[in-house]
């Protein structure tokens, strides 16, 4: 006899609200793609609009000397949205007062006093944008082609198989032979697919040889064209005659007079013999600095960088508006005044996550900005999450395709956590280890290179032990040549 009955049971679990939800994800956004977000967000909600006059007052980042104040952290350690009804915990100016800031939701990120700036204050870095992806873009045509379900993914197939001059270089068995074995792909069924990719822009795309590439792109064509079909009767049979410099018999083996000749030649002249060349061979991102960092007094502090600050706030109007009607809370209209103060709450704490990670990691590190990686310490996430009181899942996106502009350079914060080495009795940083190890073989003798056991031993007598193997294992990632192959470049350069 089966008896039935019922049991209670008593957890925890933790709710994600659309609200932490959308915090998390801004937090591990780039600068660029949260400036293709707030764009997007700016577009699609009425309640939010930019203020301009902002930038053009000189409004400047947060010092990082404020930025414990007013930072929520849920118990999980994520970053959490304030919940202090409609106004946001703004971080001020020394110098500023409480009626220089709006009552309503606003973002705002104020800079120090001028009696602390830096006379040598580094600019963001921005590199060129971002060039178009040939895959994507044949991706996009491919998605508004009515096909199957089935022909669609053969489709991806052929164009993730593309070279990054546009052609197709794997045999389409080698294509079939990559699906699974219950779907039974013919080549007939796929070269009907590879026609369609061949029918995308640019002309010429997919093509397998040469000759195909251009016929591809001189079939693009307009029938009418002059020349066009004596051009593709010389792609198709004397193309490798072409390129010859012997004119006159090309003319009798094709039979056509001077000006048909130059006429079909310019038409060629005209393909592209690598169509896929113009997108480049992969995505190129810009890349922006999320946090300045400059020496103020004695101590290194960091900022966020105005550059990628928005300057965003409530339209006071439409707020007014909405107020005015009673429960309007749970409208669409109501919807979209609450998103946009989620929205802006979330980005003030985004910033605010940043600057507290950021400068955590400067006071942690405040040596290499001194010194250099010789003088890297070693540091995880975990270090960071526990100083601030942060999960170390939190602490991970907020260094995740974030930069750092530093007296040396552009540096992403994932390159301050480096793995530490045993050595003697105290832990050094991996980094460092390999900074002195090319401080080392920069600084040999070219007649005398130094082996992995002497660099070893040298690394000792400064209180690293480390082990011969480790050493050749640094030598390795940093690309410099085994002891052999420098002894032996050097005793070429004195025969020479």
């Amino acid at each position: 006899m089966i008896r039935a009955d019922l049991q209670h049971r008593t957890g925890q679990q933790l709710a994600m609200t659309p609200q932490l939800q959308h915090s998390i994800r801004l937090l591990q956004l780039s600068a660029a793609e949260f400036e293709q977000e707030l764009e997007e967000t700016l577009s699609n909600n009425p309640f939010l609009e930019r203020d301009d006059s902002l930038r053009e007052s000189g409004t400047e980042a947060v010092s990082s000397g404020d930025a414990g104040d007013g930072q929520s952290v849920d118990t999980q350690g994520e970053a959490a949205p304030e919940a202090a009804g409609d106004r946001l915990d703004v971080i001020a100016a020394p110098e500023s007062s409480a009626a220089d800031w709006d009552d309503e939701s606003s973002l705002r990120f104020d800079a120090p006093s001028s009696g602390e700036r830096s006379t040598d204050d580094p600019d963001a870095t921005h590199f060129a944008p971002a060039a178009s992806c040939m895959y994507d873009h044949l991706l996009e045509q491919l998605g508004v082609c009515r096909v199957s379900a089935r022909d669609r993914e053969l489709a991806r197939l052929v164009v993730h198989a593309l070279e990054p001059d546009g052609y197709l270089r794997t045999p389409l068995e080698e294509l079939i032979a990559m699906c699974p074995a219950r779907e039974a792909v013919q080549v007939d069924e796929l070269s009907v697919v590879l026609r369609l990719v061949q029918s995308f822009e640019p002309a010429g795309i997919a093509a397998r040889s040469l000759e195909e590439c251009l016929l591809l792109q001189l079939g693009d064509r307009d029938e009418d064209t002059p020349g066009l079909a004596l051009a593709q009767r010389i792609v198709r049979g004397h193309l490798a005659q072409l390129a010859t410099p012997d004119t006159p018999r090309l003319l009798r083996a094709l039979g056509c007079s001077d000006a048909e000749f130059a006429s079909a030649y310019q038409l060629i002249r005209g393909c592209s013999p690598r169509p896929g060349q113009a997108f480049g061979s992969e995505r190129t991102d810009y890349v922006v600095a999320d946090v300045q960092v400059r020496k103020i007094g004695k101590r290194w502090v960091a900022r966020i960088n105005p550059e990628v600050v928005p300057r965003i706030h409530l339209n006071r109007g439409f707020v007014s508006m909405v107020r005015e009607q009673r429960g309007s809370s749970s409208s669409p209209i109501g919807q979209h005044l609450q998103e946009a103060r989620w929205f802006v709450r979330n980005v003030n704490q985004r910033f605010r996550t940043i600057l507290r990670v950021a400068q955590a990691i400067v006071d942690r590190q405040s040596r290499y900005f001194e010194h250099g990686d010789i003088a890297m310490r070693p540091l995880v996430l975990r270090e960071i999450a526990e100083t601030l009181g942060m999960h170390e899942s939190t602490v991970s996106r907020v260094t995740s395709n974030k930069y750092m502009m530093t007296t040396r350079g552009l540096m992403e914060l994932k390159y301050f956590f480096s793995s530490h080495v045993e050595s003697d009795g105290h832990a050094c940083s991996a980094r460092a280890v390999r900074a002195l190890i090319r401080q080392i073989l920069v600084s040999e003798e070219a007649r005398h290179p130094l082996s992995d056991v002497k660099v070893a031993r040298l690394l000792a007598e400064k209180g690293i032990v480390v082990a011969r193997r480790t050493v050749s294992k640094y030598r390795d990632s940093m690309h410099i040549p085994s002891v052999e192959v420098r002894r032996l470049s050097s005793s070429e350069a004195l025969a020479a």
